[in-house]
């Protein structure tokens, strides 16, 4: 049986709108979850040792305040298209679109005020929550109203979180889940004795903007080959890798299918991601600085959190030769993600 509590979590600032911010835990006999209605964050999630410990794996912020001035993403659902959109533009059905530009010359993650910086309406569902909202047509310069839920379930040992969209002119749609892990527990130093492995034969090389150069490259024989678990801060040093920031090409199916594990020895804390999604963008924290105070205090530098984004491909819109990602009027978006935690 999953429990679902909810009570509030704070409200937010008058210059963004004000409004109350709830707070759902989702807990069941091996996993507990923390989710905010802003931005359906991940606030908190707590799994197992192999001792018996819980420890909250996650990274973000004990109080509303750090979620509402400037951070990289930590726990949201992020949208309308999650990842970059080179030059912020696209085309569709003969009509140009220019998003604005906040990462460097590219949109990131759905512009200036995406779906991470506002409040969803919240329903309270036997073993999970489900938030809703309307996406308004032009809102960050996409087209269209897009209606949205994003449902998170807990059951056992496995977190699901579905997204499902419609709306009323054709639009591009890619959303994700976008938490820091760190299995060790949030505020450990690094990651680098994490063991990472990727289901995917194929990955994109990308520009020095991190824009795909629409190249889809082998992973053989190359230092993003994660078929086969590697002890990430080892590869690292062998490869000569500043860190990962890169799309996985996964199997083009919508059925679900396991796209990444982490394991993490010394604790015994494991992590299968399931997706029906064509991709999976490996995210090594390379941004963190150990400028932003986390929970408890605690600083986050450099390589201590890995993001496991199941995403379709990044700026799929401006290349016909990457999965679709554009939703029709009368179709439905509807895409699942389990994060499934053990010990081994």
């Amino acid at each position: 049986m999953t429990e679902v509590t909810r009570e509030v979590f704070g409200h937010m600032p008058q210059e963004e709108g004000g409004g109350e911010v709830e707070k759902f835990t989702l807990r069941s006999g091996s996993v507990k979850v923390e989710i905010l209605s802003l931005g359906c964050i991940i606030a908190a999630l707590e799994t197992r040792g192999r001792d018996g410990v819980f420890s909250d794996v996650v990274l973000g912020f004990d109080t509303l305040e750090g979620y509402t001035r400037k951070h990289p993403f930590f726990g949201a659902v992020v949208g309308r298209v999650a990842n970059r959109i080179g030059k912020g533009r696209f085309t569709v059905d003969g009509k140009d679109y220019q998003l604005f530009l906040n990462n460097g010359p590219n949109s990131l993650h759905g512009g200036a005020r995406g779906f991470d910086k506002v409040l969803w309406s919240p329903q309270v569902l036997p073993n999970g929550v489900c938030f809703f909202r309307l996406s308004p047509d032009g809102e960050e310069g996409y087209p269209g109203d897009l209606q949205v839920w994003v449902t998170y379930t807990l059951n056992g040992e496995e977190l699901a979180i579905n997204y499902r969209a419609q709306t009323s002119k054709t639009t591009p749609i890619s959303l994700t889940n976008h938490a820091y892990f760190n299995l060790a527990g949030q505020g450990s130093r690094d990651i680098y004795d994490h063991e990472i492995s990727i289901e995917a034969d194929s990955y994109l090389p990308v520009d020095t903007t991190k824009i795909p150069t629409g190249e889809v490259a082998a992973v053989q024989g190359t230092g993003f080959d994660l078929r086969q678990p590697v002890e990430l801060g080892k590869h690292l040093q062998k490869f000569g890798l500043d860190g990962f920031d890169h799309n996985f090409c996964l199997q083009q199916e919508q059925a679900r299918r396991l796209a990444a594990r982490a394991h993490h020895p010394p604790t015994g804390r494991a992590m299968e991601v399931h997706t029906t999604q064509p991709g999976i963008q490996f995210y090594t924290g390379n941004n963190l600085d150990g400028s932003l105070k986390g929970k408890g205090a605690v600083v986050y530098p450099k390589h201590s959190a890995f993001c496991l984004e199941t995403q379709n491909w990044p700026d799929a819109v401006n290349k016909p030769h990457f999965p679709n990602t554009l939703l029709h009027p009368g179709e439905e978006y509807n895409h699942t993600t389990w994060l499934v935690f053990n010990t081994a």
